[in-house]
Order: structure tokens, then C-alpha cells, then sequence
């Protein structure tokens, strides 16, 4: 008899009644198959954090597998396999610790920090790229660097360096897929692709309107807020505590957090919440400047009037 069961683990029974799943092992580490979960997903279940660059496990996000970073074995296989869009199947047995896995994950790792600036002079030294290459040991690559595109600070609230892109395409699914912009694209063939803003224009002068979902995704510094960084685009600063908030603008109630250094505030972050998971507007995301602006005191009642301004004292009290 074949009863089935609904559930999180589809488990179904087989000839002889007894309850069973399907499943596969994760370094001989058994788990359930679940619908549209990749292997990637799977090892986080089982706490095994494998790097990632060109996927952010976010809501809206998909999975891309161009960066390799998270390579896997799988058993029986000829070829490694990407784990962020590789689907298992009932048997299957991964491996991600074999020397085979680790070499490919650190090659790569070392081929993409071969363009990237130095880290004393990094956009972003605390970027993903750069905490991968920590923990997998890597302080440079050994290989020649070929000439990337020139910094871009024509926008007042981010900073575009592309010498740190590694086309992950992270930012362009940003735009595209999650916040519907359409304003990031790729440009160029080999060596010569690089990201672009429209028709290859500035970011300032382009039809970005500053949501900063790029800068949120970015994982090498690329994109930046430009708080973060001098005017050498070197790296000035992280923040010292975070506090969560929800944004005072208008009653959408966007959740966010706010990165201070000093007391002062550096940047804001969307956060996931109901109403905007992570994503932030403008006015969100960059329109804190007016905390730090040292405004006069405001003694009387002032009516400001386009045809020849006029100050009228506040009316006496009743």
C-alpha cells in the first residue's frame, strides 16, 4: 500500500509501509531534499558555510554561478559543480573538503584578487571578497593584473571603482531583477566587459535614482556610499556599533539599520522587514546628511514669500 505523507520532507512510503524521504549526504552528513533548495542552501541547513560572491542569499536574489567560488564535488561526477544553482538529487553524495574542491575554491579566489587594489589602499578591505580571501589565506595574487576602467565620482552619494569588479552581475540583477531599474548593465566583450550605466555614462548623469541596492549587494567595493571612502577612494573608515530603526520618511515603514562611527552616522542599510525586505528608497538610504548640519535657532515664527520676503513675529500668546 502507498500512503503519502505532506510535509517539508515529502515523505512518502514505500512497498513494505515504512516512512521514508528522500535525501543526500553533505560530507556523509544526511538531509532532506526540499523543493527548489540548492545544494548550497542545503550545507547552511547543516551549518557549513561555503563562500560565496556572485549570489546573495537575500530575498529576490537569484542564483547566478559565474563566480565559482563555492564549488563542490559530487561523487560519480567528472566535474566540480557550482553549489548555488546545483539542485540534489536522492543519493547524491557531496563532498566540500576534498583537496579538489579547496583548490578550485582558492584558485579562484587568488585569480579574482589579482585585479583588486591592494588591501592597505582598498575600497573596501572588509568587503566579502577580501574576508574570503582570509579565510582561505590568500594576501595577493601571483598573477599579471590587466587595466581596468578609472574611478567614477559623479554621483554625490556613491562611489563607482571599477578596478575592484570581478562582473559577479550581483549589481546588475540589483537593478534589473530587484528593484526594477534597468540601469546597470554589461557592456564590452573578454577583457574589455565592464559595467555600465545606461549607454556607458557616468553614474551621476545617468537615470540611476539612487536607491543604493547596488551598493547594499556589491561584494568587492565597487560600489560604494561615498561616506566611505576619501577622495583617493581609499577606504576611511568602518563603523563601530549598528543600531536598528525604521525609516522616519514616509509610512511605508521601511525597516533599515544605521552604521555610526563616533557618534556620527556613516551609512544606513535596509533590513528585512515586511515592508521593504532590505531595500531601501533615496530618501532612505542617503538622506541623512541634515543630522550632521549645524542649523540656528529659530526664535520667532519666520513666512518665507517668493515676491519679496517677509518676517512676521509668531502671534502672542493667548
Amino acid at each position: 500500500m502507498h500512503v503519502t505523507h505532506s510535509g517539508p520532507m515529502q515523505r512518502v512510503a514505500d512497498r513494505g509501509g515504512k516512512p521514508t524521504a528522500e535525501t543526500f549526504t553533505i560530507d556523509d552528513r544526511e538531509i532532506d531534499i526540499r523543493p527548489g533548495e540548492t545544494i548550497f542552501r542545503a550545507a547552511r541547513r547543516l551549518d557549513i558555510k561555503l563562500p560565496h560572491l556572485c549570489y546573495l542569499p537575500k530575498p529576490g536574489y537569484r542564483a547566478d554561478g559565474n563566480c565559482r567560488v563555492c564549488m563542490v564535488e559530487i561523487e560519480g561526477e567528472r566535474v566540480l559543480a557550482a553549489s548555488c544553482i546545483r539542485m540534489p538529487s536522492a543519493g547524491m553524495k557531496v563532498r566540500t573538503q576534498t583537496d579538489r574542491a579547496k583548490t578550485a575554491r582558492k584558485m579562484v579566489a587568488e585569480l579574482l584578487l589579482t585585479d583588486q587594489p591592494p588591501r592597505e589602499v582598498a575600497h573596501d578591505p572588509d568587503s566579502e571578497l577580501w574576508k574570503i580571501a582570509t579565510r582561505l589565506d590568500i594576501a595577493q595574487g601571483r598573477f599579471p593584473r590587466h587595466e581596468t576602467p578609472g574611478p567614477d565620482r559623479s554621483h554625490p552619494a556613491m562611489a563607482v571603482n571599477l578596478d575592484a569588479c570581478i562582473h559577479c552581475n550581483l549589481c546588475v540583477r540589483a537593478c534589473r531583477e530587484v528593484q526594477v531599474n534597468d540601469v546597470i548593465g554589461m557592456a564590452g566583450r573578454g577583457h574589455g566587459e565592464k559595467i555600465v550605466f545606461d549607454f556607458d555614462d557616468p553614474m551621476g548623469a545617468s537615470t540611476c535614482v539612487a536607491c543604493g541596492e547596488c551598493v547594499q549587494a556589491c561584494p568587492t567595493g565597487a560600489l560604494m556610499p561615498a561616506t566611505l571612502v576619501n577622495e583617493r577612494n581609499v577606504f576611511t573608515g568602518k563603523p563601530d556599533r549598528a543600531v536598528d530603526s525604521v525609516c522616519p520618511y514616509c509610512g511605508v515603514g521601511c525597516q533599515l539599520t544605521y552604521q555610526i562611527i563616533d557618534d556620527k552616522l556613516l551609512y544606513v542599510t535596509g533590513r528585512d522587514g515586511p515592508a521593504n525586505e532590505n531595500r531601501l528608497c533615496v530618501k532612505g538610504r542617503f538622506g541623512f546628511d541634515y543630522v550632521h548640519r549645524s542649523i540656528p535657532r529659530i526664535r520667532g515664527r519666520i513666512f518665507a514669500r517668493r515676491a519679496g520676503r517677509r518676517r512676521l513675529s509668531a502671534p502672542p500668546a493667548a
